[in-house]
């Protein structure tokens, strides 16, 4: 299992706590210091069959660059490469498993589906 984090972020601090508690091995990507590429984040959103505006963080400075760029197909790259570009975009914690399973674990919820596999 992998795990993007960002270490000053509390729910990812939570997520390895509780990677830790239930004694699965990871290992750790510090997304912001190893940014994905176009590549690997279009794999992650597939495995999620999410779209990369879905695991946009809006709240950070950074996504004024997006605010106006169209959610659709046609755009989908260009948002794919400012998220790898200005990684601080990416919602976090983000877990994927061996076995394909994947999931934003920002809740208990969505990383205990993904712990219980």
């Amino acid at each position: 299992m992998e795990i993007w984090i960002n270490p000053a972020c509390s729910k990812c601090r939570a997520a390895t706590a509780a990677l830790d508690e239930a004694g699965i091995a990871y290992t750790t990507r510090r997304y912001l210091d190893d940014p994905p590429t176009p590549a690997e984040l279009a794999e992650v959103l597939a495995r999620l069959d999410l779209e990369p505006w879905h695991i946009t963080r809006t709240g950070e400075q950074a996504y004024a660059t997006l605010r106006d760029l169209p959610r659709d197909a046609e755009h989908r790259d260009e948002w794919i490469a400012a998220l790898c570009a200005g990684p601080i975009l990416i919602q976090r914690p983000i877990l994927t498993a061996d076995d394909g399973s994947t999931a934003v674990a920002r809740d208990p919820e969505a990383l205990s589906r993904l712990l219980d596999r």
